[in-house]
């Protein structure tokens, strides 16, 4: 019984650990990542799997629409997404 309960602490103490590390280092924007524009973003990230559009090719809701959607696909942080928006947005 002791060994059960023990093993439960520890499980939850680690659980907790790795919870506000991640929050902690979720944070933090890689140095690479701050330092590159939304444009370099976009180049880099939109054409390593297919050519990337013009960006007067769509409306600003549409790449809302269409980053948001490759934000996930392309597993690209908030800070990456919110540049590249930025940048496509800018040319409307």
């Amino acid at each position: 019984m002791k060994t059960r309960i023990k093993t439960k602490t520890i499980l939850a103490a680690l659980a907790i650990t790795v919870s506000l590390t991640a929050m902690m280092n979720g944070c933090a924007v890689p140095e690479s990542i701050a330092a590159k524009s939304g444009a370099q973003l976009w180049g880099e990230n939109c054409n390593r799997c297919h050519n990337a559009p013009d960006p007067h090719t769509f409306s600003d809701d549409q790449w809302d629409a269409a980053v948001e959607h490759m934000h996930q696909k392309a597993i690209l942080t908030d800070t990456e997404t919110k540049k590249v928006v930025e940048f496509l947005k800018s040319a409307n």
